[in-house]
C-alpha cells in the first residue's frame, strides 16, 4: 500500500468520523474511498464497520451530557440497535456477494435521498409542535421501537444512511431537542457497529490494515463531529456527502 493510499484511508476515516457524529452518513464518506482503492465491496463494508467503531466511541463520549439526560431512552435505543444489528450482519455474510454488490448503488442512492430530505423532515416535525404543546417524560413507544429495530438491521447489513434514518425515527417519535436526538443516533450507530464487529472479526473477510487506518482517523473525527452536530449547521457537509454518494453510485451502476 502506497503512502498516498494510507493517507487517503486515514483521511476517509477522519471524515467518516465527523459524519458519524454530525449527520450520520459515515459509510458514504469512507466506503467509496475503499472501493476506489480496489478493496472488494464485501471486504470494504465489513472493514469499514469495524474501523469506524472508534468514531462511535469518541462521538458518544462527546455527546455524554446529552446521553445522560434520559437514561431509559438511551438504554432502549442502544439495546434495540445492537440486538437487531445481528440480523443485518448475518444477512451480509449469508447472502451471495453478487447480491450485495448489486444492491450497494441503490442503497447509496436511497441513503443520499434521506440525507437530502432531512431538512424537510425536521421542518415537518417542528410544524407539528404548536406553542401550547405539552410533553411528558420521553419514552420509546412501539413505533420508535420498530423503527429503531429496522435501522439496526440495516446498520448491521450496510449502514450507509443509518444515522439519517435514526434521526427520522427519533425526531418523529420523541419530543426531544435535536442535539439529544443526534446523540442517540450516534450511540445507536456505535451499538450496531460493535455487534457487527463481534461477528465480522470471526466470520467476515476483513482487511486489518484498512481497519487500523480507518480507526486511527475516525477516533478524532468522531469527537469533532459531536462538536459540529451540537453547534454548527450541516448544510455544506450534507451537500458534499450527497454529491459524492450519487457520483459513486452512478459509477458503480455504469460498471
Amino acid at each position: 500500500m502506497s503512502a498516498g493510499e494510507v493517507a487517503a484511508i486515514v483521511a476517509a476515516g477522519f471524515g467518516a468520523g465527523i459524519a458519524t457524529a454530525s449527520i450520520g452518513v459515515a459509510s458514504l464518506v469512507s466506503f467509496p474511498v475503499l472501493v476506489a482503492l480496489g478493496v472488494p465491496p464485501v471486504t470494504a463494508n465489513a472493514s469499514n464497520t469495524v474501523g469506524l467503531v472508534p468514531a462511535g466511541l469518541s462521538g458518544s463520549f462527546g455527546y455524554r451530557r446529552e446521553l445522560s439526560l434520559h437514561p431509559r431512552v438511551t438504554a432502549t435505543v442502544l439495546g434495540l440497535s445492537g440486538l437487531f444489528a445481528v440480523v443485518g450482519a448475518l444477512l451480509l455474510l449469508r447472502l451471495p456477494s453478487s447480491v450485495f454488490e448489486s444492491a450497494v448503488p441503490w442503497l447509496i442512492l436511497f441513503a443520499c435521498s434521506l440525507v437530502a430530505t432531512q431538512p424537510l423532515i425536521s421542518r415537518r416535525v417542528r410544524s407539528r409542535r404548536g406553542p401550547d404543546h405539552v410533553t411528558g417524560p420521553p419514552r420509546v413507544g412501539a413505533g420508535v421501537g420498530l423503527g429503531t429495530a429496522a435501522c439496526g438491521v440495516y446498520g448491521g447489513y450496510f449502514g450507509a444512511g443509518q444515522g439519517v434514518m435514526m434521526i427520522a425515527v427519533l425526531a418523529f417519535g420523541l419530543e426531544l431537542p435535536m442535539a439529544v436526538i443526534s446523540a442517540l443516533r450516534t450511540a445507536a450507530i456505535l451499538a450496531s457497529n460493535l455487534v457487527a464487529t463481534a461477528i465480522f472479526v470471526f466470520a467476515a473477510p476483513l482487511d486489518w490494515t484498512v481497519v487500523l487506518l480507518l480507526g486511527a482517523g475516525s477516533v478524532g473525527g468522531g469527537y469533532v463531529g459531536s462538536i459540529i452536530g451540537r453547534r454548527l449547521p450541516d448544510l455544506v457537509l450534507r451537500a458534499l456527502v450527497v454529491a459524492s454518494g450519487v457520483t459513486v453510485a452512478a459509477l458503480m451502476l455504469r460498471g
